[in-house]
């Protein structure tokens, strides 16, 4: 078997604010895979990474070295290198179904299956925050997630009490993103202000880390916490049972370029389910070639959930997809 890389920088249609700062562009490496027998069919997968987030990069010289050793040689130990598991596990599985995208063969690359998604906010001033959320709204969407931690809680506070004046929990469900923006000590205090508006649930109140200190938030919080970072870089099962047993989160968010690709996700999906804890699964901001694998693998499971699949219309230069986002749901237009 060969495989070849290449790599790709897709740009954002606006900037799009998180805690973390702006995002203007994104990096991918994409892996291809075949049979010298049969050259003809090609397996793609998407290594996609953000920086300050994705526990595998460090920079750009060393991550495409090891995109490169991966293609020399597809052994390559990557238990610490998640993104580029993906990736690998994506092409092996695309070039096995014949090379045409599907990674999966189930009812959403069939096109019978649509997945629900939330409509998806980014961070701003009140004003183009205010101009995001009417714009999801009138889409169709009924799940909406907020980015906040950036700007001023209060003005933060003041756009999602303007939704709730408008519509109730009945009809639109509300989660909002901290990516760890709250500190430990203010964080109850804030997450009993959101209480207050019906909000589903927060993800990753504090930063990753504060193992205890998350634990004691889960317990006496009056909102449900979703943890996402707090996963990153716990790949040995005995280390994610010991962190789901020690937390006791109301639900955990999964990403499979960060949280040990799609073998990794389908661990962090088991040990979750054998402990009644909810999850879903979002993408890391990839292109509609590692959104198409996340959504099929999404569809393996049933999960009525809305997921966080809505990002393939953040670039400009997107690649091509027969992917589609109609009234909250993402689906493939005619199946693959």
């Amino acid at each position: 078997m060969k495989a070849r890389f290449s790599k790709k920088t897709f740009h954002f249609k606006r900037p799009s604010g998180t805690s973390r700062g702006v995002l203007t562009e994104k990096h991918a490496w994409f892996i291809e895979v075949w049979n010298e027998t049969n050259p003809a069919v090609i397996g793609t997968g998407e290594c996609s990474i953000i920086p300050g987030l994705s526990p595998d990069f460090i920079d750009f010289d060393s991550y495409e070295a090891k995109v490169a050793q991966t293609c020399s040689n597809l052994n390559t130990n990557l238990s610490d290198w998640p993104s580029i598991k993906f990736g690998l596990e994506t092409a092996l599985l695309d070039l096995k179904n014949g090379g045409h995208g599907v990674i999966f063969d189930n009812e959403f690359t069939s096109g019978k299956k649509s997945i629900p998604i939330n409509g998806l906010i980014w961070m701003g001033e009140p004003d183009f925050m205010q101009e995001q959320i009417e714009e999801k709204l009138s889409l169709g969407f009924k799940t909406i997630k907020l980015k906040i931690g950036a700007i001023d809680f209060q003005a933060e506070i003041e756009l999602l009490k303007s939704i709730r004046d408008r519509y109730s929990k009945d009809e639109i469900t509300l989660r909002v993103d901290a990516n760890g923006a709250f500190s430990s000590e203010e964080a109850l205090d804030k997450l009993t202000q959101l209480s207050e508006l019906s909000i589903h649930s927060i993800e990753q109140p504090i930063r990753q880390g504060q193992v205890l200190e998350m634990k004691r938030l889960c317990a006496l919080t009056p909102l449900p916490i979703a943890l996402d970072e707090e996963l990153i870089g716990v790949n040995e099962t005995n280390e994610k049972i010991e962190l789901l047993n020690t937390i006791e989160p109301q639900y955990i968010i999964l990403k499979p370029s960060l949280h040990g690709g799609i073998e990794g996700t389908k661990e962090w999906i088991a040990l979750a389910e054998e402990r009644n804890i909810p999850w879903w699964i979002t993408s890391a901001l990839e292109s509609n070639i590692g959104l198409n694998a996340i959504c099929q693998l999404t569809a393996e499971y049933t999960n009525e959930l809305p997921q966080g699949l809505g990002t393939g219309s953040l670039y400009v230069d997107n690649i091509p997809s027969n992917l589609q986002v109609k009234k909250g749901t993402i689906s493939l237009a005619n199946g693959e």
